[in-house]
Order: C-alpha cells, then sequence, then structure tokens
C-alpha cells in the first residue's frame, strides 16, 4: 500500500468506525464546551460568612454594613460565639468566619489596622478562600479609613495599587485551567484513537506492508490532531473569550510537531496490545496523572528530578510549555524553540518503534466473540 493509498485509508477508517470517531472527533469537540462550562463565572459571588462581633460598637456595626456592599460575599447572619461560627462552617452554612474582638474599636483607634480582626476560611476549595479573603481585607480597610476620616484623624491614605494581571486578564479560573487542560484534552483523544486503530488492527491480524503504509497511517493520525488543535485554538478558544496573544504563524509551525509527537505515542503504544479494548482500559487512567505531571497545577521545580524528567516523555508536558506561551503569553517562536525541540525528538523516538512494531508486532487474529474477549 502506498503513502498516499495509506493516508486516505486510515482518515477513512476513523470517520467510518464509531469508536474511533467518537474519540478522536465527538469528544474533542464535547470537552471544548463541557470542560469550561463550570467555570464559566470565572469568579466566585455571594460566598457565605458569619459573624462574631465581641466588640458591639460603633465601628464594628459600620464594618458588618459594608459587608453587603461587596458582591463577593454573603453576610448569613451573627453568631454568639466561635464554638456556633465553627458548627456554621462544618454544616456547610457557611464558607467563613469573621471575628471582631472585644478590643477592635480601640485597636483601630491606635491605628493598628487588622489588630482585633479573625478571619478563618474553609480552605476546601482554595479559588472561593482566596475570593472571600480579599473581600474581607478590602471591607475591613474601606470601614477603618472611613472611621478614620470621620474623625479627623486619617494620616493619609497611600493611593490605591491598580492590578492588571498580565495574561489571565479577567483573573479567573476558567481562563488559568482551560488553557492549561486544553493540551490534555488534545493529546488523550488522539492518543486513545491511535492507540485503538492499531491495536484494532492487530487483533485482526494486519500489519504494515512497508514503510509508506506505516508512515502515511502516521501522517492522517496527525492530521486529525492538527485539525483538532486548530479547532481549540482558532475557534474555542474565540468562543470562550479565553485571552490569547494571537501568534498564528508561530502556531502554524508549532502544531504539527506536537500532532505527529501525539500520533507516534499512540501507534507506538497501540502495538502493544492485542486489541481496541485493553489499549483504553491501560490508557484512560493516565489523563490525571499527566494533569499533574505536565507543571501548570504543580510546579517542576517543586517535584523529585526524576519525576519532573519523566514528565516529559509525555507530549502534553512540552505542549504545556509551548501553547501557554503562545497562546496566552504572547512568546516568539524562538521562545518556544526548546518545547518543539523536544517534540521532535520524541517523533524521533516513538515512530521508530511504530513502525518497527507494525511489520513484527502481528498477532494471530483473535476470533472470539466480543463476549468473550
Amino acid at each position: 500500500m502506498s503513502f498516499r493509498q495509506a493516508y486516505e485509508a486510515t482518515l477513512l477508517t476513523i470517520v467510518t468506525t464509531r469508536d474511533l470517531l467518537s474519540v478522536a472527533v465527538l469528544s474533542v469537540v464535547l470537552y471544548a464546551f463541557y470542560y469550561p462550562a463550570p467555570y464559566s463565572h470565572q469568579a466566585a459571588q455571594a460566598l457565605p460568612i458569619v459573624v462574631v462581633d465581641g466588640d458591639r460598637g460603633v465601628l464594628a456595626r459600620r464594618l458588618i454594613e459594608h459587608l453587603g456592599d461587596t458582591r463577593a460575599i454573603q453576610l448569613v447572619g451573627e453568631v454568639p460565639g466561635m464554638a456556633a461560627a465553627r458548627a456554621a462552617v462544618r454544616e456547610r452554612r457557611a464558607e467563613g468566619i469573621l471575628l471582631l474582638s472585644n478590643d477592635f474599636a480601640r485597636e483601630a483607634a491606635a491605628g493598628r489596622a487588622g489588630a482585633g480582626v479573625g478571619i478563618w476560611l474553609n480552605g476546601s476549595y482554595l479559588l472561593r478562600a482566596e475570593s472571600i479573603a480579599s473581600a474581607l481585607a478590602e471591607t475591613i480597610e474601606d470601614a477603618l479609613a472611613e472611621r478614620q476620616a470621620a474623625l479627623g484623624t486619617a494620616r493619609g491614605r497611600s493611593p490605591p495599587i491598580l492590578v492588571h494581571p498580565l495574561f489571565n486578564t479577567t483573573g479567573g479560573y476558567r481562563d488559568y485551567i482551560f488553557p492549561a487542560v486544553a493540551n490534555i484534552i488534545l493529546q488523550q483523544t488522539l492518543l486513545f484513537a491511535s492507540a485503538r486503530l492499531v491495536a484494532e488492527r492487530r487483533r485482526r491480524g494486519l500489519r504494515a506492508s512497508g514503510l509508506a503504509e506505516g508512515l502515511g497511517r502516521w501522517a492522517a493520525c496527525t492530521t486529525i490532531g492538527m485539525l483538532a488543535a486548530g479547532f481549540y485554538f482558532g475557534f474555542v478558544f474565540w468562543v470562550q473569550d479565553i485571552p490569547r496573544a494571537g501568534n498564528l504563524p508561530a502556531l502554524a509551525v508549532a502544531v504539527p510537531p506536537f500532532a505527529g509527537a501525539v500520533a507516534a505515542l499512540g501507534l507506538a503504544a497501540g502495538s502493544f496490545f492485542r486489541n481496541g479494548d485493553d489499549a483504553l482500559k491501560v490508557l484512560l487512567p493516565t489523563s490525571v496523572p499527566l494533569v499533574f505531571l505536565a507543571g501548570f497545577a504543580w510546579p517542576h521545580s517543586a517535584m523529585p528530578g526524576w519525576l519532573a524528567a519523566l514528565s516529559w516523555l509525555s507530549p502534553a508536558t512540552a505542549a504545556m510549555h509551548l501553547f501557554t506561551r503562545l497562546n496566552q503569553m504572547g512568546a516568539m517562536l524562538s521562545e518556544v524553540a526548546g518545547p518543539i525541540l523536544v517534540l521532535a525528538l520524541s517523533i524521533a523516538v516513538y515512530l521508530p518503534v511504530y513502525l518497527w512494531r507494525s511489520r513484527i508486532g502481528t498477532v494471530a487474529p483473535d476470533t472470539r466473540s466480543p463476549a468473550a474477549r
């Protein structure tokens, strides 16, 4: 079979086989809209807190009134003591506790900002805890400044510091998590499809008739990966309004090595399984570990050296350092030469393994019924 015949036959097999089509195409489209959906609001709002007011003074009352001026938090009640406040958090009626001690007003009058104030937060959800902490700190600062101005004791506040995120311009969780996880989605969908493609060929006792056929099959899977990446970076990021730099020429250079590396890895991995179901059973659980190994949820510098080095065997790790720089940070092509080189080396390693296995790694056709396999 020639390169062109293998290329066309592989594409036809993918689009006409239900299992391959659902993994390589339909799941890519599904995840593009399903995964970002829970984070569409970006910033947490109306997070419930309870107040323990030990001061009962004018300033404390004014501060509590100010809590209703922010959208990030919602005062759900005042409780008599810390025992009741902790019970509210344990019962999930509140996410945080604001304690105003009995010397709150005296400490504020003495100019010791923050003294007499205690904040306890439910740290189970880091984004929610950060939102509550920021809102409470800002509210306390504003209330104290207003009180000092009313008493004529204001010492002059420094001008506000304007903070503008450089890359995640909205400061939202979706715009942080989705550009990184998209690389995992693109890898795993293509990995599963290409591995299942080859494993099913082994189940039927088929093998590549020559180098051209093997390269044609790899090129077809690479094409599917390139189309999926183009769909995400060129359409999905725009529809979801993900912060992007729009460096399309650099992406045109970077996407083929990524797709080629993933396709080569998937084909090589699939050549070690007797059928497509076995390939998916082994490869499916790798998605979650790859998220943590890629380096965005936990930095490589904080990992053991051997584990950080092992993570680069996955093309998604290089893609994380490649596409987030190009898409979100506006990097030049020369600034991502390292990850591109890693992807090129991955092709140089995984593709020969597949080409070799496709010639000798065949098994007798599996004639058992699907129920017996």
